[in-house]
């Protein structure tokens, strides 16, 4: 069942991190324009992560032995909320830092951990996620990928689609079948890391509508993985892959992806004339992204007591989402509501650089039926 979302408060030591990031950020951004800063979290340099790296901003919350700053989950919301409205790039480090580390940290070996945490932490491994399939969608239950025995490891054949920043990333954690058929469901799945420079893997990037090719397709063929690839248990690979999942969805980062346009439009409001209409709006907006930084805030108190919010976490996700997608669509029409306000054409870029990738929001991380359904369960109403 799903417990009570409590009002939650930042711990001031936490909240004290959110000046010193915003500093650095003000002096590393400064001059990158609204449609870029849209981008945030789809946003590639490398760079831009090792400067966080340097300041001890990666793996936040891993123990110092590997490399972490050895912080709670209180004081990576604050990164990561600042990060995000800000309009950072950080699409090269961050499932990396988000849940590949925190997966190997709960399931590695001591050797896994020791080899992949601290690069993690420097910038130097950055991971993408091999979880959907052609032809399988969201049903994560029905993937085909296989990995099977082999002198000394796996044999891995079969294919990813949609994997974030597969052409740039070195590894991907990969849900993989190891025994039984597709029609078995939830049993013989099983996890592994893959490097990405092994013979037999190939990537080919996927363009989108807006023209950018941050997802791609992976194909394994033959691929020969060490023995020390699995990850976890074999066969335990659904209940690592929903753990995984879980850190996905508790961050901020299901609020803030059309936040670069709300702040531009704002901007523009404020040197014209709003009207009564332009300020229902804000205030509606605002309102709604308050309740739910304040759900996803006490999902963030909830991990940091060592619980394992799921279900929660899929309910702001499944809202957050929402409004994200409506930002775009709202902002557009009361632009078109103003012809005698003509906006900027860095405001008209960013708004249509979002209503084209806005369909994407409630996709990534589970789409809105799946996460409906762990909801209804969570609730014991299926």
């Amino acid at each position: 069942m799903i417990d009570t979302l409590e009002l939650t408060a930042i711990p001031p030591e936490d909240e004290a991190l959110r000046a010193e990031v915003r500093d650095f950020l003000a002096q590393t951004l400064d001059g990158l324009e609204p449609d870029a800063r849209a981008r945030s979290w789809m946003g590639y340099d490398a760079e831009f992560s090792r400067r966080l790296a340097e300041r001890g901003w990666l793996g936040l919350t891993l123990p110092r032995e590997h490399g972490g700053s050895a912080r709670g989950h209180f004081a990576r919301f604050v990164l990561s909320e600042e990060l995000l409205a800000a309009g950072a790039p950080v699409s090269a480090h961050w499932i990396a830092d988000r849940q590949s580390a925190p997966l190997i940290l709960k399931y590695g070996t001591p050797a896994q951990q020791a080899f992949y945490l601290p690069r993690i932490c420097r910038a130097e491994a950055f991971f993408c996620i091999g979880m959907s399939e052609p032809g399988s969608g969201s049903d994560l239950a029905s993937i085909r990928t296989r990995a099977e025995p082999a002198a000394g490891g796996w044999r891995l054949n079969g294919s990813k689609i949609w994997t974030t920043n597969a052409h740039r990333s070195h590894y991907m954690i990969a849900l993989v079948r190891t025994s039984g058929t597709a029609e078995d469901r939830h049993q013989g799945l099983s996890q592994f890391i893959v490097d990405l420079s092994l013979p037999g893997v190939s990537v080919r990037p996927i363009e989108d509508l807006a023209g950018d090719a941050h997802f791609s397709e992976v194909f394994f063929d033959n691929v020969a993985l060490p023995a020390d690839a699995l990850i976890g248990a074999e066969g335990a690979g659904w209940a690592q892959v929903n753990a995984e999942l879980g850190f996905e969805r508790s961050g901020p980062e299901r609020l803030y992806s059309s936040i670069a346009l709300l702040q531009c439009w704002l901007t523009h409001c404020r040197g014209q004339d709003p009207d009564a209409g332009d300020r229902a709006l804000l205030g509606g907006i605002l309102s709604q992204m308050a309740v739910l930084r304040a759900m996803s805030l006490a999902i963030a108190g909830k991990l940091a007591a060592g619980l394992s919010p799921a279900t929660e976490a899929a309910l702001v996700k499944d809202l957050g989402t929402e409004l994200e997608q409506a930002i775009p669509r709202l902002i557009g029409d009361a632009l078109a509501r103003r012809p005698d306000q003509p906006p900027p054409p860095p405001l008209l870029r960013t708004l249509a650089y979002l209503e084209q990738v806005a369909p994407t929001f409630s996709l990534r991380g589970g789409t809105r039926e799946i996460l409906r359904g762990i909801i209804a369960r969570g609730l014991g109403l299926r």
